[in-house]
């Protein structure tokens, strides 16, 4: 049985908010937390899969994210409580 994590890959560009894109990497870092080594893609990947294809349901989420204060992920900040977590690719080298 093939899996769908294992499909054939596309790539997408990803234009959202600095605060949407900070969530995702505490997202990541919880999921850490669990005990689970994931990307920002997989992620994504699975948030996406859980969603049901439901049109009002799709709209009502759309609806409910229209409509957050922008302070709405501010808290996220200060998790120290999760592991602090690696991306793959090429590091920065510290300038001297």
């Amino acid at each position: 049985m093939e899996l769908l994590c294992h499909q054939q890959r596309r790539t997408t560009s990803v234009l959202w908010p600095e605060d949407i894109d900070r969530r995702l990497n505490i997202l990541v870092r919880a999921a850490a937390a669990a005990g689970e080594r994931t990307s920002r893609a997989e992620l994504l990947a699975a948030l996406v899969a859980a969603v049901e294809v439901e049109p009002e349901q799709v709209a009502a989420l759309l609806h409910r994210y229209r409509c957050l204060p922008a302070d709405t992920l501010a808290a996220d900040d200060d998790r120290d409580d999760l592991p602090a977590v690696r991306t793959p690719g090429p590091r920065r080298v510290a300038s001297a």
